[in-house]
């Protein structure tokens, strides 16, 4: 009996070690006010959001309730997202400036402003506010910085939230935008489903390396934003993922992995994946990048992209 016992416990561990997946997704600039206003008022992500039924982690940026044509619609918006019981709403600045170019006190400031509506909103639903994200993920530009802003967070009782998995999902967004403005459907379409494809990509490449180094699964974290690509999209990857094995937490359970307890070694600006930021050298991190998913196609159009746009602009 005692064999059965433990030969069915090494079972279960060899299950949750190499075949249950989990990942917590966290999406960033929200709300998509701009979106939001060209869509009458709907908010095309959210909706799709209630029907998976996945926790998800938004991380807010107040000052887009100003943009658009009704402050008090985008706020409503807002709200709309914290009531919702399978939203965590956590704080990306005020104004999403870059911590390594408007310094430490600036920086403190953006993130107080950011905070102001959101506390209030969280009160409202017995919710609270403690994550917050660094846009741009630029967590300062030497050791210094990054030392100054941690203690900064840890005072005002915030975590901040890592991720490990991300597709450059802002970068297709802007060209699927372009394409479904001049009307290219057909080509929107095939970025559509080349962000799937390469979003599979990441998702197989960044597993794979916290498996070797871990000899384990551990809990992701995915980063993607409040657009247009991922209002029609993200469900389709969802699912996907859903029926390769992945179970879909909360950012609370994904940072219960002992994997995120580890020390963040990497004092630049640049917002690469925590997997690299946990590396113990820039030979490690930089080996490791060389075998990401190609993005060259993708970067080319976009590059091509804003090279129009300025040309239109006069810049």
């Amino acid at each position: 009996m005692n064999h059965h016992i433990t030969l069915l416990s090494l079972l279960l561990a060899s299950n949750i070690m190499f075949g249950q997946s989990f990942v917590s997704i966290t999406i960033d600039d929200v709300p998509n006010t701009i979106k939001y206003q060209k869509d009458n008022f709907e908010s095309k992500l959210m909706n799709r959001l209630d029907t998976l039924k996945i926790p998800v982690t938004v991380f807010v940026n107040e000052s887009l309730l100003n943009k658009g044509a009704s402050f008090d619609k985008n706020h409503e918006l807002l709200e709309k997202w914290e009531k919702r019981d399978y939203v965590t709403i956590g704080n990306h600045t005020f104004g999403h400036s870059r911590y390594s170019d408007v310094g430490y006190d600036l920086f403190v400031s953006d993130i107080e402003k950011g905070e102001m509506l959101s506390k209030v909103l969280v009160d409202k639903y017995s919710k609270k506010l403690e994550y917050f994200r660094f846009p741009y993920n630029d967590l300062g530009k030497d050791s210094i910085e990054h030392s100054k802003i941690d203690s900064y967070l840890v005072s005002k009782g915030y975590i901040s939230t890592p991720f490990t998995i991300e597709s450059s999902d802002w970068m297709y967004n802007t060209v699927y935008e372009n394409y479904l403005a001049n009307k290219e459907f057909d080509k929107a379409a095939k970025i559509g489903r080349n962000y799937i494809d390469k979003t599979i990509e990441y998702f197989e490449f960044y597993d794979s390396i916290s498996t070797q180094i871990y000899n384990r699964k551990i809990k992701h974290i995915y980063l993607c934003h409040d657009n247009s690509i991922n209002a029609d999209y993200l469900p389709l990857l969802v699912d996907y993922f859903a029926k390769q094995n992945y179970t879909f937490i909360s950012l609370q359970d994904a940072l219960t992995d002992s994997v995120y307890h580890q020390n963040d070694k990497y004092y630049k600006k640049w917002g690469i994946s925590w997997l690299y930021r946990w590396m113990n050298s820039q030979k490690e991190i930089s080996s490791s990048m060389k075998n990401e998913p190609n993005m060259e196609i993708l970067e080319s159009q976009f590059k091509n992209m804003q090279e129009n746009s300025n040309k239109k602009t006069g810049y």
